[in-house]
């Protein structure tokens, strides 16, 4: 029994999703091999032979790979898929985009968002958002499963794996990439983020969300987040959203301010480690997961807060 650890890269460097995913299919037993497709991405497979725990890393290389193509990626994938009892992948908007396609082409039940391992054929995934959990057993051959990485810790460093190279796969050539709008952030990545300050509806506008998270966010080392009701908006763009229909994440301490707490946007933020709540209405959903309550207005507490800080 082997599990295959599908790597999210930049070609340079692997990137921390992975890192959980790797935990996720050491759980499953047996070896962890990790796939590494990419275009001059031999600093990322070398990256990935040092995560502890990989037994080996198959480094595919070909330019198309280069921007991540998810025909091309399950092309790669599906080509070595018959040595793999498990096949993982982050459940990121990268890993949602390929897995369902290897799933279809091994026309197999996906089992999404898995959260705990319990066996190598049984695993738990949050419901309802997040409020039920259910446990799935799969009867296929081939398990096809994307990891929530906020329900697994990341693997550590001080591995040594073998690292084999294969020749690529080619895709269908029904699709092409043209082009990439990437927003440019200099703050860290929010599902990366080991602090996170997220605004809601109660700012009020775009200026006012900037206005009064960005001191705070400075002051901390934070990345920014919003619920989705300050998105819908306006006041913040559609990346920085958290909650089930935007970024699950899990920092270290994540602070909320003007946020009711619906119950799609604390899906994406309950297992935060320290969870601050600044909300004016005592009654508040979000005071029901904070470790800490604040019930004042926010345009007074938060810059209160950076001039203490």
């Amino acid at each position: 029994m082997t599990a295959l650890v599908i790597a999210e890269h930049d070609n340079a460097s692997i990137k921390g999703a992975t890192l959980n995913t790797v935990t996720a299919a050491a759980a499953c037993g047996g070896d962890v091999h990790v796939l590494v497709a990419g275009h001059n991405a031999g600093a990322a497979a070398a990256a990935a032979a040092q995560i502890a725990g990989v037994s080996k890393v198959i480094h595919a290389d070909g330019e198309g790979f280069a921007h991540g193509l998810a025909e091309n990626i399950a092309a790669q994938v599906l080509a070595i898929a018959s040595n793999y009892s498990h096949i993982l992948f982050p459940a990121t908007a990268g890993g949602k985009n390929v897995a369902p396609r290897v799933a279809a082409k091994l026309d197999v039940a996906q089992i999404s968002d898995i959260t705990k391992v319990v066996s190598a054929d049984t695993f738990e995934r949050p419901i309802y958002a997040g409020n039920a959990i259910a446990t799935v057993q799969s009867a296929d051959a081939t398990k096809v499963i994307t990891v929530r990485t906020t329900g697994f810790d990341a693997a550590g460093q001080g591995g040594s794996a073998a690292v084999e190279t294969v020749a690529a796969a080619s895709g269908n050539g029904k699709s092409a990439y043209l082009g990439s709008e990437i927003a440019k952030n200099d703050r860290p990545e929010l599902t990366a983020a080991k602090i996170i300050v997220s605004g809601g509806r109660a700012l009020g506008s775009s200026e006012k969300f900037s206005e009064v998270m960005t001191p705070l966010a400075d002051k901390l080392g934070a990345a920014i987040g919003a619920s989705r009701a300050a998105v819908d908006a306006g006041y913040a763009p559609n990346d920085l959203q958290v909650g089930q229909t935007g970024k699950i994440v899990a920092p270290q301490l994540y602070i909320a301010a003007g946020i009711s707490g619906a119950i799609q946007h604390l899906a994406g933020m309950k297992d935060s480690k320290v969870i601050v709540a600044i909300n004016k209405d005592p009654e508040a959903p979000i005071f029901s997961v904070a470790d800490y309550g604040l019930e004042a207005d926010l345009f007074t507490a938060v810059p209160e807060l950076v001039s203490k800080l």
